[in-house]
This record gives C-alpha cells, structure tokens and sequence, in this order.
C-alpha cells in the first residue's frame, strides 16, 4: 500500500481526491494539508480516516509518505514539490508545474538526483479524441505537419479573480489566460508537433478585467523545427465557456478537434470520426466540464508507473517541454501589455 497526501483543497482538489479513493487499497489518502482551518474542518468530517494539517512541513515531517499531490496557487508548486523531493517524497503537481522556466528546471533537475517520480498534470492528454489524432500523426495517416492552431474562448468574470488572493497576479500565478487556461491546448499542440520550437511571437492585452494586471487575451505564434508554424489565441473575455477548438494540417489530410471529439478528413476524400468514451470515467462533485474526465486516468497511470518502476508519460521532463513555450510566450507577450 502506498501512502499519499493531497496539499491544498481548493476547486481542484476533488479530481485528486477522488481518484486516489478509487485505488483502494493499493493507494490509501493517509492526509491532506490546507491553510484554512474550515476548509480543513470541511474535508475531514467526510473523511474521518484521513489525517488532516495547517501546516505542509509538519504534515511531511509526522506522516511517512511515498507521494503528494500538489493541488496549490501557481508560485508555490515547485516549493512545495522541492520540500516533498528533500524528504524523499515523489510529487504529482497540477499544471503549471511552475511560474518561471528556471524554477522548473531545477525542480526536474533535483527529482532526478533522488531518483523520484515527479508528474505533471495535462489529463487532456488522456482524453479519446486527443490520444486518437495522435496515434494517428504518429501512422502518418496526417503525412507531415505543416501548421497547427488553437482558440480559446473562455469566460472569467471579475468575481473569479476577486475571489482569490493569488488569481489574476504575476507574482502567484505566473500570468493569466495563457498560465491558467489556453496552456491545456497549447501542451497538446505541442505534444502533437513533437518538434523544437525556434521562434515565439505573442502580443498580450487586458480588454476586460480592470481588477487584474496579468493578460486575459493573447494572440501569437511557434514556429518549430520541423518547419510548422503553431497560431493560438485566448482570450477569458467571451460570455461563455466554449470547447476549445484546435486544428492540424497535413499533406495527407486534416484535423479540427477538443478534447472530446475529432473530424478527421484525408486527401483522398475519406472520413473519419473520433468520439470521447466517458464510461470508464467519473466526474469529482462540481467537477467543472473544461476540466476533461480524464484526472483519474493520469492518476492511475502515475501509480501503475511508481508502483512497477516504469517511467511516466507526464514526466517533469516531459511537461518541462510545454513549460519552455509558455515562458517564451510571456517573454515576448509581457512586452507588449
């Protein structure tokens, strides 16, 4: 049986909770940790079993865990994460799994050094449609990639950032749309192009969110390697959160698809459609659909791994990638705010 903790118990914390429950009893939640007292009152009258704390390096110093979860404010993942590697702990921390290139690196850096299992969280990955359009890139049913975009229009309202002491800052989360939303879409473009990108160019503007400093639209572009130029845009402005949609261009054929569905169409005039399967997944209470389904699904694949020894699909290493393109985006977006 492995022992493992979640720290922090906001709005994200259920698709953690939840899916480590389901393990039982190979994964037991032995004890969480939140700063707010009723918070953690709340938690533990529903879970009488689990050991709750105020404070996250009493909880590492008291419990003898084999992993945390990081369900934290943007700044304080790598911290937390550097804490749990010192005592020997192995960490799955939600995206991002920081605010600045160098703060990521070292965290990947010191994880290797213990040899300890760091995964991110990008459960999109896991996701039908997404899993489909890759296998088939990777068949080269798509031929070469020649370009690739996302949009994003999503509603944030004024209340979302002022419920928060960390949303909607440079200082706690890093940034705005493109840290905390668009950065889903922005990982699995990037994970489909599997390329070095070489040039970014972002301009940032806040049009509607006066409470905030940090963006709330960007438009831009990568440009790779491989020679595919990436266009994204996001904004938090729209009045209603709408799938996101995304699209790849080949020389055999195109995609546009989300996270639950793909319309795939060949130059040899076929057809194909790819659907999401959702009956071997659950939704946490209040799960919010923009979500995806699939946290149970990196979960359970981050246990099967630290369990049998394998490497992991959403490494640090692995999500470091995402993380170079985001920070390159703000480089060059910040510029232009």
């Amino acid at each position: 049986m492995l022992h493992v903790a979640v720290a922090g118990l906001g709005r994200i914390s259920p698709c953690h909770v939840d899916a480590i429950l389901a393990l039982s009893p190979a994964v037991e939640l032995t004890a969480v940790c939140d700063n707010n007292p009723t918070v953690l009152s709340a938690f533990l009258a529903k879970h009488p079993h689990v050991h709750g704390y105020l404070d996250y390096e009493e909880m590492l110093a008291k419990e003898k865990l084999d992993a945390v979860h990081l369900c934290l404010p943007h700044y304080l993942h790598v911290p937390y994460a550097i804490k749990a590697f010192e005592r020997g702990v192995n960490v799955l921390s939600e995206k991002p799994m920081a605010i600045t290139l160098e703060d990521a690196e070292k965290a990947v850096k010191i994880a290797k050094e213990k040899n300890l299992l760091y995964g991110v969280i990008f459960q999109i990955r896991y996701d039908t449609a997404p899993q489909g359009v890759k296998a088939r890139i990777e068949a080269g049913k798509l031929g070469k990639i020649i370009s690739a975009s996302s949009v994003l229009t999503w509603d944030r309202s004024p209340d979302y950032y002022r419920a928060s002491n960390w949303k909607g800052t440079w200082e706690k989360e890093g940034g705005g749309v493109v840290i905390d939303q668009a950065i889903h879409s922005m990982d699995l473009v990037n994970w489909m192009i599997d390329s070095t990108p070489v040039k970014v160019k972002a301009a940032f503007s806040n049009l509607g969110h006066p409470e905030m400093h940090v963006e709330d639209t960007a438009v831009g572009y990568v440009d790779y390697a491989s020679g595919v130029r990436y266009c994204f845009y996001a904004t938090n402005n729209f009045p209603s959160n709408e799938p996101v949609v995304l699209e790849l261009h080949g020389t055999k054929g195109d995609v546009r698809f989300g996270y639950d569905d793909a319309y795939l169409s060949y130059h040899d005039g076929t057809k194909e459609e790819i659907h999401a399967d959702t009956k071997d997944t659950f939704k946490a209470e209040g799960r919010p659909t923009y979500w995806g389904h699939q946290h149970d699904s990196e979960i359970r694949d981050y246990y099967d791994c630290l369990i049998h020894h394998k490497p992991f699909f959403l490494s640090g290493e692995e999500a470091l990638k995402t993380q170079k393109i985001i920070s390159w985006i703000y480089q060059e977006g910040r510029k232009t705010l």
